[in-house]
């Protein structure tokens, strides 16, 4: 049956549609399914029940009227419409197309484990693999989707002329962030990882215009990186988030934010999920950063190299 929320509650809906449009929208229908997935947790009401309609059956929602998809959503035709609008789609019949191509990508990619089935306790460990290898695989493509490389390109270039460079993550995140810190590190980047608050804004407050810090949280709500990084900005380094959510607090305070998508799966928690994806933006942008300062990039490598030699031979030798 479909409700009446539109009615009652246009200006929320429109509110809700209007954010998720400036943080999402892309001008082509690659990835709409990315964006709806990541996007999905920052809707609230009609809006977020379509987005979840959507992503439950996306074939389904190919061959549905907006008829059928307000009533199968318990929305409106109305929301509907603004769904289509918020997702850069002038209308329905658009969306279809959009979700329909895409749907026949991933099936021509060899789409062929179901992943969002539960890993049973006695599933052998070949489905288990195949499970996690198709999630992983998904998130990364997503992300790939939704990734705006005008927005990586602005990070490493800031990075590439950065006097210091400041990396801020905790738990899992403060990983990837260490992964990223020796990385910059090997290509001659100064380059710092900080996980614990007190040190992360102790180092934060010697920022200065000129240099970076960089964010790392899946759901852009974790209140100590989001300290570090406001203690940075407002000291006049360049900020930059890598997050799943693009209206986040930590999103929000940046001045560069880079989207991430996780293959959220019963097995494994959505912030695990974000992982390897995450990896794959920051060794784009390290990639990126190494491309800027090419000479003294691979200089540094062969300085490296040359400086931990002798202890790849011995383990060589003696393995």
């Amino acid at each position: 049956m479909v409700d009446h929320e539109v009615d009652t509650t246009a200006e929320t809906a429109v509110a809700d549609a209007d954010g998720f449009d400036r943080g999402v929208r892309a001008e082509a229908a690659d990835g709409v399914l990315a964006r709806v997935r990541a996007g999905a947790g920052d809707l609230t009401g009609a809006l977020r029940r379509v987005a979840e309609h959507v992503l439950s059956d996306p074939e389904a929602a190919t061959r549905a009227t907006i008829v059928e998809l307000a009533e199968g959503s318990g929305t409106s035709p109305a929301t509907i419409t603004r769904f289509c609008r918020a997702m850069g789609f002038e209308g329905y019949a658009d969306l279809r197309l959009g979700i329909a191509a895409e749907s026949g990508r991933a099936r021509l990619a060899g789409w062929t484990v179901d992943i969002g089935r539960e890993i049973q306790p006695g599933d052998p460990l070949r489905r288990v693999l195949d499970q996690i290898i198709a999630a992983d695989t998904r998130a990364m493509h997503d992300t790939a989707a939704l990734l705006d490389l005008a927005a990586v390109e602005r990070a490493a270039a800031a990075i590439a002329g950065a006097g210091r460079v400041n990396i801020f993550g905790v738990s899992g995140s403060a990983l990837v962030g260490e992964e990223m810190q020796i990385m910059l590190h090997r290509i001659g980047v100064a380059a710092w990882a900080w996980n614990d608050v007190h040190e992360g804004l102790a180092s934060a407050a010697l920022l200065r215009s000129g240099d970076v810090a960089l964010g790392v949280s899946h759901s852009g709500r974790t209140r100590e990186t989001i300290e570090m990084l406001a203690e940075a900005g407002s000291r006049g380094a360049t900020t930059v988030a890598v997050t799943g959510f693009s209206r986040s607090p930590l999103a929000e305070l940046a001045d560069i934010a880079l989207f991430t998508a996780s293959g959220a799966t019963t097995f494994r928690p959505d912030a695990l999920s974000a992982r390897h994806p995450q990896l794959v933006v920051l060794d784009l942008l390290y990639i990126a950063v190494a491309q800027r300062i090419h000479d003294r990039a691979h200089a540094a490598l062969r300085r490296t190299a040359q400086a931990v030699e002798g202890h790849k031979a011995a383990k060589e030798a003696n393995p």
